[in-house]
């Protein structure tokens, strides 16, 4: 049925275009031989076409350019005839003659343009006559297209001020009455079309409007055009005029579209100056117009203009803009009680971004509009519309775009309160524009209470809102999202340690609160956080008044230890022995060896009870081994008990090349180049005869098991070791042991059943060279090591 219904329409228009045509080729004939007679009778029979009512609105307009066209060409030839002496008034009536309505009215707007340019009546008189002429068509497209012929002819034949058309002091009165007459009816017809036709095709006729309404929004443009119209005359006439048409309409297509052309072709200054009569219409139309779009683009316009100039804020403050437009929106929000949420959001959305554009200074006019939000959120719960919550994310993402200062946003009372009303995961989205935003602009939080409230904002990220399960989060966003907390607590600092001490608190107390398993990500950089705290306090002499101060090493290191027990119900041992390491170390700078024997304590209880991946023991053995080696604070008992603790750890790994390595690692336990009651020469030989033993087991099993000793590289490995404590001068590490170790090595790269391996020779022979090297020296060096043969 569609089909068919376009067919014909097609055939309709192919008619008309036909007849067109075909009576604008009698018209160009009689044009061209002067004869006028012929060219009005083909004329009118030509624009006979347009009396069609078969065609849509889009199909109608196709015909009608092609008549505009012809018309341009009679208009031509009738200033011609005019020249010639033919008088226009005359030719005024004669057009009146034609059969047809509607092809007498389109002649005679041809001829009144011509006639306003003869100047031989006043423009204002011919205008009048020809818009009042034009009440003769009454339906709705031919009366719009009529009248758009009407406006397009006239436009540049007003009466304004300036024009060659100009006449006595009230001629603007009289354009600007011209152009709001022709608009209202023409809005009229526009609207009528509503009303025509089977209520089925509804949504059909619509459509066609959509297509039409630039032509009666031609008119407003025509208007803010108009040189004559000042801001008075907007006040006192053009607006209220206007807006009472639009009022009265009672349509909602046709009052969004025209209450969007008012914003948009008048000036801004206007609008600013007249924004009492503009806002009082909001409430006053149709309950499902589409008001928050139109009032956006409003609050919009206003905030470019503001932000275009600081001269003109003034103006601003002088009309009480801020206060007209909250109040507009909260009675154009009562007077639609079935607004959706997002528009509610949406206008508010919209008045703090004018807000902070035109009173940057105003934080309690911000936070006003955050709190009648909240107000309209109440009682709403979380929000569900995807649309609606991303609104609510612009909402607060303004004052941190405008200030960039999450401090400045954070003395907004309201804030927090939008934010409840985020389900779980837009409140993660805000929490990271929030981070963001910190990290963008280096923010410097440095209170206690800022943290308080900063982490209040971006607790989605720290807990789980509302009992998310695990499975449910992907591992890579979760990931992210915790080590944009984890950058977060880097930034938060105070020169202040006893600030600093409370701010560290904070966060403690917080990060505990978000469940096992983000501790892995936020309890690292909480621990560093407070190691440079302790650093801090380190450098600082004792308080010369004998007080005690409440922050002190010791107390943060008791913090810090019940902080890093907590990841042991992550479970996450390998984290935590390192952790243990890092305050053993910093204690062991504060010469507390208690408390870094307590570390240390910690850090073998982890590996004897938690560690039981060989990869993962070998990491951690070196790492005590590497730690423990560059302890000072330790007496003789409590380093003996450690270190004999740490070899014998590396002797029981699993992989003898691991224990190899570890043990003869741990000779450097025992000689210690800048304390001189560390250095125990015959202890570090027998770490590396041990060493060397564990080397030669690995040889062995290789050749049972595989029929070839393997690389030599653990040999080179200990020889390298050897070379290092002869050079320190340790007593015990002789020519000879060298000279011994240096054939061994040689005489098992020569053996058939040792592995082929390049970069083991590689090594060997550059441990060659650095001898050699050491030997060319001269001086005491290079007699120490004259005696090895190479």
């Amino acid at each position: 049925m569609i089909a068919d219904g376009v067919e014909d329409e097609e055939k309709w228009l192919a008619a008309g275009i036909a007849g067109l045509q075909q009576n604008a080729f009698y018209m160009h004939r009689a044009l061209d031989s002067n004869n006028l007679r012929d060219a009005l009778k083909y004329s009118a029979q030509m624009l006979s076409e347009l009396r069609t009512s078969r065609l849509s609105p889009h199909k109608y307009y196709e015909l009608y350019m092609r008549a505009f066209d012809e018309l341009r060409k009679l208009e031509m030839f009738f200033k011609e005839e005019t020249r010639r002496g033919c008088s226009i008034i005359d030719l005024y009536e004669l057009v009146q003659h034609a059969g047809n309505i509607l092809p007498r009215l389109y002649l005679l707007c041809t001829v009144g343009s011509v006639y306003i340019k003869s100047k031989e009546a006043p423009a204002k008189d011919v205008l009048k006559d020809l818009v009042e002429m034009c009440r003769g068509i009454q339906n709705p497209v031919r009366g719009l297209f009529l009248r758009s012929y009407l406006a397009q002819v006239s436009r540049d034949k007003l009466p304004d001020i300036g024009s060659e058309y100009e006449g006595d002091a009230d001629t603007v009165v009289d354009a600007v009455e011209f152009v709001l007459q022709n608009f209202t009816e023409m809005n009229k017809l526009w609207v009528r079309m509503q009303q025509q036709g089977p209520a089925r095709e509804k949504e059909k006729r619509e459509k066609e409007r959509s297509e039409l309404r630039d032509l009666v929004g031609k008119n407003l443009h025509v208007l803010s055009q108009i040189e004559g119209v000042d801001l008075d005359m907007y006040k006192d006439t053009v607006l209220p005029r206007i807006l009472e048409q639009v009022v009265n309409c009672k349509d909602e297509l046709a009052q969004y579209y025209l209450m969007d052309c008012i914003i948009q072709v008048f000036p801004d200054e206007y609008h600013l100056q007249t924004l009492d009569v503009l806002l009082g219409a909001f409430p006053q139309l149709q309950p499902t117009v589409d008001i928050k779009t139109v009032l956006s683009r409003l609050m919009e316009r206003l905030s470019n203009y503001a932000a275009s100039s600081a001269d003109v804020l003034p103006e601003f403050l002088q009309v009480e803009a801020f206060l007209k437009l909250n109040n507009a929106i909260g009675k154009v929000i009562e007077a639609q009680p079935d607004m959706p949420i997002l528009g509610v959001i949406t206008l508010y959305s919209s008045l703090l971004t004018f807000t902070l554009h035109v009173h940057p200074d105003r934080l309690d006019y911000a936070d006003q509009v955050l709190g009648a939000c909240v107000r309209k959120l109440s009682g709403k719960g979380k929000l569900e519309d995807n649309k609606a919550t991303k609104q609510i994310v612009a909402l607060l993402s303004a004052p941190l775009e405008k200030y960039n200062d999450i401090v400045t946003a954070l003395k907004l009372s309201n804030y927090p309160r939008v934010m409840e009303y985020l389900d779980s995961e837009t409140n993660k989205v805000m929490a990271t524009v929030i981070i963001q935003s910190i990290m963008k602009n280096k923010t410097h939080i440095s209170t206690a209470d800022r943290v308080e409230a900063l982490f209040e904002l971006i607790k989605g990220l720290i807990k789980d809102l509302d009992g998310t399960l695990d499975d449910e989060v992907d591992e890579d966003d979760f990931k992210e999202e915790q080590n944009s907390v984890s950058r977060l607590i880097q930034m938060l600092y105070n020169d202040d340690p006893e600030e600093m001490f409370k701010i560290i608190c904070t966060v403690r107390k917080h990060i505990l609160a978000g469940g096992p398993k983000r501790l892995s990500f936020t309890v690292p950089p909480l621990v560093f956080s407070s190691l440079k705290l302790v650093r801090q306090l380190q450098g600082r002499e004792e308080n010369p008044f004998g007080e005690e101060e409440s922050t002190t090493p010791k107390k943060i290191f008791q913090l810090l230890n019940q902080t890093v027990e907590t990841l042991s119900n992550v479970p996450a041992p390998e984290l935590a022995l390192q952790l243990y390491l890092q305050c053993a170390e910093a204690a062991n700078d504060c010469d507390l060896e208690p408390v870094a024997y307590e570390f240390f304590t910690q850090a073998y209880i982890l590996y004897e009870e938690e560690i039981s991946d060989s990869r993962a023991q070998v990491t951690a053995i070196h790492l005590i081994i590497g730690t423990l080696q560059r302890m000072h604070v330790f007496g003789v008992e409590n380093r003996d008990t450690l270190t004999h603790k740490a070899t014998g750890y590396s002797a029981k790994l699993l992989k003898k090349p691991d224990q190899c390595r570890a043990v003869y690692a741990c000779s450097h336990l025992f000689w210690v180049d800048d304390q001189d009651n560390v250095k125990d020469g015959e202890r570090v030989l027998l770490c590396l005869k041990r060493a060397l033993r564990i080397a030669n087991a690995a040889q062995q099993m290789s050749n049972a098991a595989r029929g070839s000793t393997g690389s030599v590289t653990l040999f080179v490995e200990i020889l390298n070791k050897y070379l290092y404590f002869f050079e320190k001068g340790n007593p015990q590490i002789t020519v000879a042991a060298i000279q011994s170790l240096l054939e061994l090595i040689t005489t098992e790269m020569q053996s058939d059943s040792s592995t082929p391996d390049p970069a083991a020779d590689a090594f060997f022979a550059s441990t060659l060279r650095y001898i050699e090297f050491q030997k060319q020296k001269g001086g005491a060096v290079g007699e120490k090591y004259e005696p090895i043969k190479v």
